[in-house]
C-alpha cells in the first residue's frame, strides 16, 4: 500500500482521481493504465496500490483491490472502499455474478466470426517464472468471443470470460492462432509495442433494489490506431447481445 516504500506514487493524486469512472459509498471503478502492476510484486516496482491514498474521498482508509488485472492490461478495475464492501464484492466475483467484457486486437483471426474458446488451462511455475498453457490436466476455462471489426492482418474481438483463470483470454486467443497484439508471453511483439487488451466493461449487481452498476472504460491511446483501422470510431457503441451499432447524433455520451 501507499507509504510502504520511500518514493512518490507512480501517478499524482490528480492523475489517479481523473481515472475514476464510478464512485459511490461502497466502491470505486477506475480506468487502470496499461503497463502498471496493480500491486507490489517481488520486485517492489511502482504499482497502482501506491496511488490509493488519493482515493479516500473523505473515508478514513484508502480503498482496496476487489480483483486483479494483468500489469499490461488497461481498463475497468473495481476497488472496495471499506471491509464490508470488499466482502460483498468478494462474494460477487467468486460466484461469477459479475459480467466482464474485454476488447482485444489480435493477429490474424479466430476460426469463426463468433464462438467459444473452451480449452482447459494449466498454470505452470518454473524457475524462470510462471505461465499458463492449454492442457488436459488444466482447469475448465470458457471464453465467448465475437468479431467487431477487421483490418489487414488483424481482428477486433469482444471477449466475455465465463471463468476467471489467469491469462485466460491471452492463452485462449494464442491457442486459436490469433494471439493478442503485443503479448510478449504468448505471441510476438514488435519493438515498443504494448498489449492490445482492454477490460472494456463491467456489470455489478451490488443491490437487489437498485439498478446494476454498469461501467465502461475508454480505449487506451496505444490501441486507438488498430481499433480505428478495424472500424472503431468514438461514437461506437453496441448492444449487449447483438451487432455493433453507432450512437445516434443526439445520444448522450
Amino acid at each position: 500500500m501507499a507509504g510502504a516504500v520511500n518514493r512518490p506514487p507512480p501517478l499524482t493524486p490528480e492523475e489517479i482521481q481523473a481515472r475514476v469512472l464510478h464512485r459511490d459509498g461502497l466502491i470505486l471503478v477506475i480506468d487502470k493504465p496499461a503497463g502498471l502492476a496493480v500491486h507490489a510484486g517481488p520486485s517492489k516496482a511502482p504499482n497502482l496500490e501506491e496511488c490509493f491514498d488519493a482515493l479516500r474521498f473523505g473515508l478514513p482508509r484508502p480503498p482496496a483491490l476487489a480483483h486483479r488485472l494483468d500489469a499490461d492490461t488497461s481498463g475497468v478495475l473495481v476497488l472496495g472502499r471499506h471491509p464490508k464492501a470488499l466482502a460483498k464484492l468478494g462474494r460477487l466475483f467468486s460466484g461469477r455474478d459479475t459480467e466482464k467484457t474485454y476488447w482485444a486486437i489480435v493477429r490474424g483471426a479466430p476460426p469463426t466470426d463468433e464462438g467459444v474458446f473452451d480449452s482447459p488451462l494449466l498454470k505452470l511455475n518454473t524457475k524462470a517464472g510462471w505461465s499458463v498453457k492449454v492442457s488436459a490436466k488444466g482447469q475448465p476455462s470458457v471464453t465467448r468471443y465475437r468479431t467487431l471489426g477487421r483490418a489487414p492482418g488483424m481482428t477486433w474481438l469482444e471477449l466475455t470470460p465465463e471463468t476467471g483463470r489467469t491469462h485466460q483470454i491471452r492463452v485462449h486467443c494464442a491457442h486459436a492462432g490469433c494471439a493478442v497484439i503485443g503479448d510478449r508471453l504468448y505471441g510476438t511483439v514488435e519493438p515498443g509495442q504494448q498489449l492490445h487488451l482492454l477490460a472494456r466493461r463491467i456489470v455489478l449487481p451490488l443491490s437487489k433494489t437498485k439498478p446494476v452498476i454498469d461501467v465502461t472504460a475508454p480505449p487506451p491511446p496505444h490501441m486507438l490506431a488498430a481499433l480505428k483501422a478495424c472500424g472503431y470510431s468514438e461514437d461506437f457503441t453496441q448492444t449487449r447481445s447483438g451487432s455493433p451499432i453507432s450512437k445516434p447524433a443526439s445520444s448522450a455520451a
